[in-house]
């Protein structure tokens, strides 16, 4: 959890607001905002893009369901309605659109505390894993999918988009013999006579760029009759 993050409260009691920001501050939130009106409330998140709101349902000048629903117009940040209706229809209506979690009144501060917490934890993990499902990993290689940059031992190598394409084929198949015609098909989707010649080109001009030395190559290889692998150490090993 980090420290910086922001967490609006939208709330007209006054006394509650004060106290799950005092709550909060002892459990290591330091930017805790308060506004006691809807209008109040998208302004404030308008202005501030918090990392989190906890809202109230029923405000003076409207309901907190048509501020969840303005703010789910345009963010999918965490929204936790916090409210003295507990009917089930209004729990579900709160969840339909847009809620992460429902808290009755009256609640636990504390307990609040700890869902906010749990909740930037798999926030954390959420974009944790979406950023590493993304990076193609082997031996000294690290290929990031999303920005096509490609890293040997940390030290950025330029390539061509058929390189690329090659590298980032290979390094999902490490120490795998991979045909020509299967490099072929997935790199340049397409059937083409002479292909065997055009894999050959691209795959001389990578080695140029990410061997020590490209007539003896170390990384990748040619399996006579086969085809061609990236040889990498695994991990572990």
């Amino acid at each position: 959890m980090a420290p910086s993050q922001n967490i609006l409260i939208v709330d007209d009691e006054e006394d509650i607001v004060r106290l799950l920001q005092t709550v909060l501050a002892k459990e290591g939130f330091e930017h805790v905002y308060a506004g006691f009106t809807a209008q109040e409330g998208w302004r404030l998140f308008q202005d501030m893009q918090p990392d989190l709101v906890i809202l109230d349902i029923m405000l003076p000048d409207g309901e907190g369901y048509d501020v969840c629903r303005r703010i789910r117009s345009v963010s999918n940040v965490p929204i936790f309605f916090l409210s003295a209706k507990t009917e089930e229809i209004d729990k579900i209506l709160g969840f339909a659109i847009g809620g992460d979690d429902y808290i009755t009144k009256p609640f636990s501060p504390k307990e609040v505390a700890y869902r906010i917490k749990a909740r930037f934890r798999r926030t954390e993990t959420d974009l944790y894993e979406k950023k590493t499902e993304h990076l193609l990993k082997a031996g000294p290689f690290e290929l990031d999918e999303d920005r096509l940059e490609l890293k040997k031992n940390g030290k950025m190598i330029e390539l061509k988009p058929k390189e690329l394409g090659l590298i980032s084929y290979l390094l999902k198949y490490p120490n795998r013999i991979i045909s020509k015609e299967s490099l072929y098909d997935q790199v340049w989707g397409e059937d083409s006579f002479g292909y065997d010649n055009t894999v050959m080109v691209h795959i001389r001009r990578l080695r140029e760029k990410i061997e020590n030395n490209p007539s003896s190559p170390q990384y990748l290889v040619t399996v006579k009759g086969l085809g061609y692998k990236l040889a990498v150490e695994e991990a572990g090993r």
